[in-house]
């Protein structure tokens, strides 16, 4: 039976807890010695919590054996993010963009977490926060140690993504049944995209975000699962979403049930289909057609499941100064970001979001959804990655290889609008994500395409030698 849970769902691992045919102390037990053997090769871990994961397991098997309610993540070992806050553990401080010792307290999403059954196991590296450039006053989110970096399972001479990295690789090469990560610019969806895995960002504010050393983040910034299974996602998600009064952000309507109608497919649904939404080749490399090429194959499979992909004609404004701006003006992105601009910049920059948001609305007239690339690039070297980000960084548009990597992805952070990746394939061997683009508020919805599609289409291999 371990080695069966080992590639199950979560929520398949919760029932046979819930029916005593496995205990929460056999499964965390599972997933740490899962760590202990194969984490040394990706690197996925910040920091493994041993003792507390095995004393959480153990109440979570007293709460089964003394017939208490359960929750909907009872006894599944989850991980997180390396700079989201879980109390007495080292954690990466967005605010100072540096490391500390201890996270005086559990955020918000790790809270929920708790409370709804899960095993707290660990923290995830988070991609650059293993340098010291912060003590040189550089940002470390641009500065690599790859002797601690994570690595992607499936190439362990590649990258898993950016940011939420360490997460993503350990939901891939299922050290963890399920990874929290943060998206305030593709974060969880890109390196979902890369390693094979599901990811979200949801409607700002629908998963609150209470964290005092950076809480303009909430502006562009979501909290969400990282896991290899949507219903798995669509349950994390359940658990974390809904109005909190300690952010100023949070939305004060109770979430939808994200799993009550999953399962009831897509037939007679109608969804849009861009390659680039209308300015994202500006950010094409090589691989970038057959990626493209891919997905969108991938998408139109939508086709035989009784819905209708057409692409669409509509065309939106790169993303990149709008979202610098919000940037500048309000300290969304972290330290050394928060100047006030120019009022006449500002306000031109707000105008510009307001009618690309115009556009989605008379787009999301005619269709349920928008379905493009998650990501054009495949994942790089890590000897590429590193040159991308510096000598090679000018040559790109806006100086600058951020844009070339988010090309398809912070466009929704600066409009607010929930966006998913959903494993869609392989192109030399390497994983690429479908993106699936609603209206704010639309996750059930959302959650139900991802779920008819992973059904359909499972591309559910295993990373080699996991």
């Amino acid at each position: 039976m371990l080695n069966e849970i080992t590639w199950m769902p979560a929520w398949q691992i919760r029932d046979l807890i819930v029916r005593r045919e496995i205990s929460p102390v056999e499964v965390t037990e599972h997933f740490l010695a899962r760590i202990e053997e194969h984490d040394g090769k990706i690197q996925s871990f910040a920091h493994v919590d041993h003792a507390g994961a095995r004393a959480q397991a153990a109440r979570a098997e007293r709460a089964v054996a003394v017939g208490e309610q359960l929750g909907s993540l009872h006894g599944i070992p989850v991980s997180v993010k390396g700079h989201i806050f879980v109390e007495g553990l080292p954690t990466f401080d967005m605010g100072t963009l540096s490391n500390i010792p201890a996270a005086p307290r559990d955020d918000v999403q790790v809270e929920r977490l708790r409370a709804a059954g899960a095993v707290i196991i660990g923290t995830n590296t988070l991609m650059g926060s293993g340098s010291d450039a912060s003590l040189a006053g550089g940002d470390p989110r641009r500065s690599y140690n790859w002797d601690v970096e994570a690595r992607n399972p499936w190439d362990i001479s590649r990258v898993p993504g950016w940011s939420s990295s360490g997460t993503a690789a350990a939901a891939s090469a299922r050290l963890v049944p399920i990874g929290l990560g943060s998206d305030g610019g593709g974060s969880t969806r890109l390196p979902s995209a890369y390693s094979g895995v599901f990811g979200i960002v949801a409607t700002p504010g629908r998963i609150p975000w209470i964290h005092p050393s950076a809480p303009a983040m909430a502006l562009t910034a979501s909290t969400g699962p990282m896991c290899r299974d949507v219903l798995d996602g669509a349950i994390a998600t359940q658990a974390m979403a809904g109005p909190d009064g300690r952010d100023f952000y949070s939305l004060y309507d109770e979430p939808d049930n994200y799993s009550a109608n999953i399962e009831d497919g897509v037939e007679g649904m109608r969804f849009a289909w861009s390659d680039d939404m209308g300015f994202a080749s500006l950010y094409a490399q090589e691989e970038s057609p057959r990626v493209i090429a891919a997905i969108r194959a991938a998408a139109h499979g939508f086709n035989q499941l009784g819905a209708t992909v057409e692409t669409t004609d509509e065309k939106w404004d790169d993303f990149w100064d709008g979202f610098m701006m919000i940037n500048r003006a309000f300290g969304a992105g972290g330290r050394g970001m928060g100047e006030q601009p120019p009022a006449d910049e500002l306000w031109a920059s707000l105008q510009s979001r307001g009618e690309n948001v115009d556009r989605f609305n008379r787009l999301f007239k005619d269709y349920d959804v928008l379905l493009t690339p998650t990501t054009q690039l495949l994942p790089r070297k890590i000897e590429d990655w590193n040159d991308c980000w510096t000598i090679n960084s000018p040559q790109y548009p806006h100086g600058s290889f951020a844009g070339v990597y988010t090309s398809h992805v912070m466009l929704f952070n600066w409009l607010s609008m929930p966006a998913f990746s959903v494993p869609a394939g392989f192109v030399d061997g390497l994983p690429v994500g479908l993106q699936i683009v609603g209206k704010p508020g639309s996750e059930a919805k959302m959650f139900k395409i991802a779920r008819a599609f992973q059904k359909a289409f499972p591309h559910d291999q295993r990373p080699p030698t996991f």
